[in-house]
C-alpha cells in the first residue's frame, strides 16, 4: 500500500473511532463532575489509537461490521488509558507528561487520577457486559479482553516490569520476553483476536500469531525510542528506562542488536499476514509504521 493511501485509511479508522468514543463519553454523567472530566481528559487526549485502529482494520479484513467491533475497541482503549494513568503515577513510573500534556495526576492530583483510572476500567467492563447480552460470540470476545487485561495479562506484565526493575539478581532474555508478552503484547493481541472471535474464529490462529508478534515489535521500538527519541516527537520524557533500571531489549541486546531483532520481528509479521485470506495491505503498512515510528 502506498504511504499516502495508508495514512488516509488510518485517518478513516481514527475518525470513526474518535466519533464513537466522543459520543459515548459525552453521554457519561458523573457527580462530582471532576470524575468524568478526568476520565475524558485522558481518554480523549489523542494518541495513535493503534489498538482500536487494529480492531477496525482486522474486522474489515474478516468482514465484521465496524458497529460490532467498536464497543470492544472502546473498552480496550479505556483499559489501555487507565493503565497509562496508573503507570504515570509517582508510585510507578512518575511521569509528568503523556502525549505532550500533563499527566492525569499532574492535572487533577493523585487521588483523582487513581479514580479516573478506576472509572475507565469499570466502564470498560460495563461495555463488555452489555455486549455479552447479545450472544455467545460477544461474551467470548468480552472474556478474552478480560483475560488480556487481567492478572494473567497486562497487569501481571506490569507487575513483572516493576519486579525486575527492582531485582538485584541477574535478568535474562526469558524475563524480558515475559514482560513483553504480557505488559504490551496482550493488549495488542486483543483487538485482532476479538475481531476473529466475532467472525466465528475465522483465521484465528493466524491473527493470534500476528497480534503476538506485533506486540513484541511495538515494545521493542518503544524501548529503542526511549534511547533514540526526543520529547517533541514522543510527547513524554525519554531516557527514563535506564535511570529506573528497566528491563528492556536495549539492556539485553544493546541498541544495534535491538534494532536487528526489531527488523526480524517485522519480517515475521509480514510473513504471517501473507498467510491470511483477505486484503491485509493496510496491516502490512501498519507493521512498517510500527517498525519505523518516531512516536
Amino acid at each position: 500500500m502506498r504511504l499516502n493511501d495508508y495514512h488516509l485509511r488510518y485517518e478513516e479508522y481514527l475518525v470513526k473511532f474518535e466519533k464513537y468514543a466522543l459520543n459515548y463519553m459525552n453521554k457519561l454523567q458523573t457527580r462530582p463532575e471532576v470524575l468524568g472530566e478526568s476520565m475524558r481528559y485522558s481518554l480523549l487526549n489523542g494518541g495513535k489509537r493503534i489498538r482500536p485502529v487494529l480492531a477496525l482494520a482486522s474486522a474489515e479484513v474478516l468482514g465484521v461490521d465496524a458497529e460490532e467491533i467498536l464497543p470492544f475497541a472502546l473498552a480496550l482503549e479505556m483499559i489501555h488509558t487507565y493503565s497509562l494513568i496508573h503507570d504515570d503515577l509517582p508510585a510507578m513510573d512518575n511521569d509528568d507528561f503523556r502525549r505532550g500534556k500533563p499527566t492525569s495526576h499532574k492535572a487533577f492530583g493523585e487521588a483523582n487520577a487513581i479514580l479516573a483510572g478506576d472509572g475507565l476500567l469499570n466502564e470498560a467492563y460495563a461495555i463488555c457486559l452489555e455486549e455479552s447480552l447479545k450472544g455467545e460470540k460477544y461474551a467470548v470476545a468480552a472474556k478474552f479482553l478480560n483475560e488480556c487485561a487481567g492478572i494473567n495479562g497486562m497487569i501481571v506484565g506490569q507487575s513483572a516490569d516493576l519486579y525486575f526493575s527492582q531485582c538485584e539478581q541477574e535478568v535474562s532474555e526469558e524475563d524480558l520476553l515475559y514482560i513483553y508478552e504480557h505488559k504490551t503484547g496482550k493488549l495488542l493481541l486483543a483487538p485482532v483476536s476479538m475481531a476473529s472471535i466475532l467472525k466465528e474464529n475465522k483465521s484465528y490462529v493466524e491473527f493470534e500469531r500476528f497480534g503476538k508478534l506485533l506486540g513484541l515489535l511495538f515494545q521493542m521500538t518503544d524501548d529503542i525510542l526511549d534511547v533514540t527519541g526526543d520529547f517533541n516527537d514522543l510527547g513524554k520524557n525519554v531516557g527514563k528506562d535506564e535511570g529506573k533500571n528497566k528491563l528492556t531489549c536495549v539492556r539485553i541486546y544493546g541498541l544495534e542488536g535491538a534494532k536487528v531483532r526489531a527488523d526480524m520481528c517485522a519480517k515475521d509479521c509480514h510473513a504471517v499476514l501473507e498467510s491470511i485470506d483477505g486484503d491485509t495491505s493496510f496491516l502490512h503498512s501498519l507493521v512498517d509504521y510500527v517498525l519505523n515510528r518516531r512516536n
